[in-house]
């Protein structure tokens, strides 16, 4: 069950938006994973644009959001000069939706209140098959690598020295439909050291990588796994120093937050989006001062198909399902 939005959406305008917006009728098409209201006719795993011109939304007002990960009033900032540009190339005025979960994310956009959003790497998937996201791009490097690994770390003297060691004692995760923060530590402690929450160690969550990695700096949680992306950034602001924590395990690289639209925004507008994404100069802008801190310095055009494929393979080894209830 998704939980319900808790926080307003800019009052009546968004009423308004959410009133002219209704759910196309299930259709007899291909879909695979998608909800009912979608079909997949050309086989890319994400929701096709409607054909149906009555369908299409072509808003006033774009509603954006950047996944729930720290601080909001951060990210509100960050994406400050970035959503300027979006106002230009799309002739649309843009507001910043600070969200507190993924979950009132994902139904934000599923009930058509939000337009453009960045979901984190495990929240791809359900955004894609309960919300018709359409994801286009991730951040990169300039030199086109891309990612953040899942660490699982402790700190200095908490009696934890291997992934073993935290048997019988707590790991905080952050939300059920993080990867690196629930779904890849899940299956890898699994598969690899027969660790199953409840039996082996006690599960608490903690709701965002900076709870669960303020936790462990501060001696509240005596391990978590984190997205390493996020804890580089924590220290570069120095919210936490390097000292303060200790890793005990790092994963394969996974693709990092995916930005895209709602899907029944009009091709148009869905193309003047992508245009913004990947026009935008970095150069001495408010993104470039936050994210230079991971290393990304552009939009890197990606599709969900390929480039989520370990994701839907650890959602699969955890009995995740993408139903939209």
């Amino acid at each position: 069950m998704i939980d319900k939005l808790k926080l307003p959406l800019a009052g009546a305008l968004l009423a308004s938006a959410a009133l002219a917006w209704t759910p196309a009728a299930a259709q007899d098409c291909p879909r695979g994973d998608l909800d009912a209201r979608y079909c997949d006719e050309d086989g890319d795993l994400i929701a096709d644009i409607p054909t149906d011109e009555s369908q299409l939304i072509d808003p006033d007002t774009l509603i954006f959001a950047y996944t729930p990960v720290e601080d909001p009033a951060v990210y509100k900032t960050a994406w400050s000069d970035f959503l300027t540009y979006l106002e230009e190339v799309t002739g649309k005025d843009v507001m910043f939706f600070p969200v507190q979960s993924n979950a009132a994310q994902i139904e934000a956009m599923r009930s058509g209140r939000l337009h453009i959003a960045g979901f984190n790497t495990g929240s791809n998937p359900l955004a894609v098959n309960c919300a018709g996201f359409r994801p286009f791009t991730i951040m990169a490097s300039a030199d086109g690598n891309f990612g953040y690994e899942m660490e699982i770390i402790t700190y200095p003297g908490s009696g934890i020295e291997k992934v073993e060691d935290i048997a019988g004692k707590q790991l905080a995760f952050t939300s059920p439909t993080s990867n690196s923060g629930f779904k890849a530590p899940s299956a890898i402690l699994k598969a690899d050291y027969d660790m199953i929450p409840d039996r082996d160690f006690e599960p608490v969550f903690s709701g965002k990588h900076d709870n669960s990695i303020l936790g462990v700096a501060n001696q509240d949680y005596p391990a978590a796994s984190i997205a390493n992306s996020v804890m580089n950034r924590m220290i570069e602001r120095e919210v936490i120093s390097a000292d303060q924590v200790v890793s005990l395990y790092k994963s394969q690289t996974f693709p990092t937050t995916g930005f895209g639209t709602v899907y029944n925004l009009t091709p148009e507008l869905q193309e003047k989006i992508k245009e913004a994404f990947f026009t935008f100069d970095w150069e001495g802008t408010t993104l470039e001062a936050e994210f230079s801190k991971s290393n990304e310095a552009q939009f890197l055009e990606m599709n969900y198909k390929d480039f989520w494929d370990v994701i839907r393979k650890i959602d699969a080894a955890n009995g995740v399902s993408y139903a939209c209830e």
